[in-house]
């Protein structure tokens, strides 16, 4: 199938396009490189430098790849941001969202995926949640989040497209940019591997359900692969497994040791020191991902234990580039 990704040259929409791509799908990526970068995808996939919410420039992509599928990742990401911006978190997350739609419509695709968030869509849980867990969003991302959810529906019901929410957890991995405010493992990664002292928001005690990208890839293929019965679905993509940001950083406080350790340095990394709160963070978010597991027949693969190993692993290639 032809895929058009939004958002595919960055940290989880490249590793959709490395997972389509395996499956034998041909994708197109449209992205504005705010986040992400060229690097990230292969030289043979078509390339797009195009902002979402320029409608006319959108439209141009769209005839000239005739997408069957859209996967739509292009997203702003930073809970924070949303709140002290909240008219821009808006013009992406919900105008660009119908500019996509809108598109995808008028050229005939027959299904879109889009990247919602599990992790601020339900508020504070302190239990895996399923997606019959009532909405209760805080921060302006978590609302436009919703907010894309129903005109997935709306365009299901009024368009007979195909449309399939993927909420999911807190998604970490190779290649998550980690100079922005959201991705706290990339942002540990980056500093502990340098040497540097980690901040940790407020008391560290805040539980979420950590997943890894290639993961979430494979989450996006079944998605677009498998039988949908109705016009829209939203599935959880997460592990249920709670961690919190203390324990988090220590394991990659430890994993960065180890790494720098095997490469010859004797530099120890200092424990993580605590900062303010920050706005609109929850105390809890874990999702369960049951109802993924028997419609998509999907189920993450990697630990936490692993997929740190992995992302730390990345992040020191990085350092010799």
């Amino acid at each position: 199938m032809r895929v058009l990704v939004t958002g595919g040259a960055g940290f989880i929409g490249s590793h959709i396009v490395d997972t389509l791509t395996q499956r034998g799908h041909d994708c197109s990526v449209v992205d504005d490189l705010s986040s992400g970068t060229r690097a990230n995808l292969p030289a043979d996939v078509p390339f797009h430098e195009v902002d979402i919410r320029n409608p006319a420039a959108l439209a141009e992509v769209f005839d000239a790849v005739r997408p069957e599928w859209v996967c739509h990742q292009a997203a702003q990401m930073s809970v924070s941001r949303s709140v002290r911006e909240p008219a821009f978190d808006a013009n992406v997350n919900v105008m660009g969202l119908l500019n996509v739609l809108g598109e995808a419509h008028r050229c005939g695709a027959s299904r879109v995926v889009f990247a919602s968030s599990g992790g601020v869509l339900y508020g504070d849980v302190f239990e895996p949640a399923g997606e019959d867990h009532p909405a209760d969003p805080i921060s302006p991302y978590g609302i436009t989040k919703w907010v894309g959810e129903r005109y997935l529906q709306f365009y299901a019901r009024e368009h007979g497209m195909q449309c399939v929410a993927l909420r999911y957890a807190n998604v970490y991995g190779p290649r998550q940019n980690p100079h922005g405010e959201a991705g706290v493992v990339a942002i540990f990664c980056k500093l502990m591997l340098a040497g540097e002292q980690a901040r940790v928001n407020g008391d560290g005690k805040y539980d979420r359900d950590y997943v890894f990208g290639p993961d979430v890839a494979a989450a996006n293929a079944a998605a677009f692969e498998a039988d949908i019965p109705d016009g829209f679905a939203a599935y959880n993509i997460g592990t249920g497994v709670a961690t919190d940001v203390n324990e988090l950083a220590e394991q990659v406080r430890a994993e960065c040791q180890r790494t720098l350790q095997a490469r010859g340095s004797d530099r120890e990394i200092p424990e993580p020191t605590h900062g303010p709160a920050r706005p609109g963070d929850l105390r809890s978010s874990i999702v369960s991902a049951a109802k993924a597991q028997r419609e998509l027949g999907w189920t993450p693969n990697v630990t936490i234990e692993e997929g740190l190993n992995q992302t730390v692993a990345w992040f020191a290639e990085q350092l010799d580039s």
